[in-house]
């Protein structure tokens, strides 16, 4: 029996208007068809391990590509992608640390250039360092994370 094009309902196959909602029926529209079932397609896709592991550098929200590379089933066995994540993560964690201490460690007299914005610039040229270095597929492995980094991505 054919279906309404306009709300799909039934119709019979020689009614010109719909019965439910009014709509001329030129032709009848076949039923709608099964809804597909299965694994959905990964978002992550055409995401190149290259391009991963840059994302996970970009200062201050690079955190959020890689929490997303660390629990995609893509990178799920791809050592390199998962401890640029994991770097990355530490990075982050590094200067989210600096941001909340920085203005306790630093007192004293009002100086030209403070402690703390001088780290976050070291920070920021760390993560830039880092973006250029996985730009070109190579593994530097930063000192303190970065070795923490290695044995996060093993495990």
């Amino acid at each position: 029996m054919p279906f309404c094009t306009q709300c799909g309902r039934e119709v019979t196959g020689t009614a010109a208007f719909c019965g439910n909602c009014g709509a001329r029926q030129t032709t009848a529209a076949p039923a709608p068809g099964p809804i597909p079932s299965g694994p959905a397609p990964d978002p992550l896709a055409g995401l190149s391990p290259r391009a991963a592991a840059i994302l996970c550098y970009i200062p201050t929200v690079g955190w959020i590509p890689a929490v997303i590379v660390l629990a995609s089933r893509k990178f799920k066995n791809d050592h390199n992608v998962r401890f640029h994540a994991f770097q990355g993560l530490y990075l982050f964690a590094a200067w989210l640390l600096l941001k909340w201490v920085g203005p306790v460690i630093d007192v004293g007299p009002d100086r030209f250039v403070r402690f703390d914005h001088l780290l976050e610039g070291i920070l920021l040229a760390v993560s830039i360092f880092m973006i250029i270095k996985a730009s070109h597929e190579e593994t530097y492995v930063l000192p303190i994370i970065g070795e923490l980094a290695k044995r996060s991505a093993t495990e």
